[in-house]
């Protein structure tokens, strides 16, 4: 069966190829963006979740194209990486209103509609870092270790109406923002992982498509690491 899926962060990396997969499984895929051109496919609608009127005129839209998201998939997510003695108060509050309000604002417009239909999936993409810490990035990693508690939380407040929330945490992806770096620099991030190499965006998107498919149906509150063993026993 066809359901409606919202991926935010969809058009590019880790966000593009979960939607690809969803759209490959036959689901209605609609993406968020924030800027650029959106990649073709997918019912692409420019918001930036940082402002609660726009996340409500995007749900607006896909409701009226897909019918109520019955499939979310929290990803949008920025980097502003600093020492802490030069973080600005910006550095820090801009991180945590995009990678943790921005989750709070999607996953509770979606739950308007799956609280109707009793059922509903969501996955929050958390990161390796947010359980395993790193330097310069403690806005980052409290963001994403944040969605752990508050998915949590939701599982516990919304289980009896079949809504899952569970959390996914990559480890380092070969994605655009990762190429950027020295060859010098990608060397000494695999050699901290026990796979011995990056994981590529669709083994990401193969986790996230399974805690949304009726064999994941027993589990919610789950943390599940795609991090080749970096994180392991966090």
């Amino acid at each position: 069966m066809s359901r409606s899926v919202l991926v935010t962060g969809g058009n590019r990396g880790i966000g593009l190829a979960i939607a690809r997969a969803f759209a490959d499984a036959g689901d209605k895929v609609a993406i968020t963006y924030r800027s650029g051109e959106p990649p073709a496919g997918f019912l692409a609608v420019k918001c930036d979740i940082t402002d609660a009127e726009q996340v409500e005129q995007a749900y607006k839209e896909i409701e009226d194209r897909h019918g109520p998201v019955e499939v979310l998939v929290a990803n949008a997510g920025i980097t502003k990486d600093q020492l802490l003695m030069r973080m600005s108060e910006e550095d820090f509050t801009s991180v945590i209103d995009t990678n943790l309000t921005g989750a709070f604002r999607v996953v509770k417009r979606a739950n308007r509609g799956m609280l109707r239909a009793k059922k509903g999936r969501v996955v929050l993409i958390s990161s390796v870092v947010g359980l395993l810490g790193s330097a310069g990035q403690a806005n980052y990693a409290a963001s994403k270790a944040a969605l752990v508690g508050f998915a949590r939380s939701l599982a516990r407040e919304l289980g009896s109406r079949n809504i899952t929330f569970n959390v996914v945490a990559p480890g380092f992806v070969d994605t655009d923002m990762t190429k950027v770096l020295s060859d010098e620099q990608r060397q000494g991030i695999v050699a901290q992982v026990p796979l011995g190499r990056y994981a590529q965006p669709e083994e990401i998107a193969a986790a996230v498509r399974f805690l949304a498919s009726d064999d994941a149906s027993y589990i919610t509150g789950a943390v599940i690491p795609v991090d080749g063993g970096l994180g392991m026993g966090h």
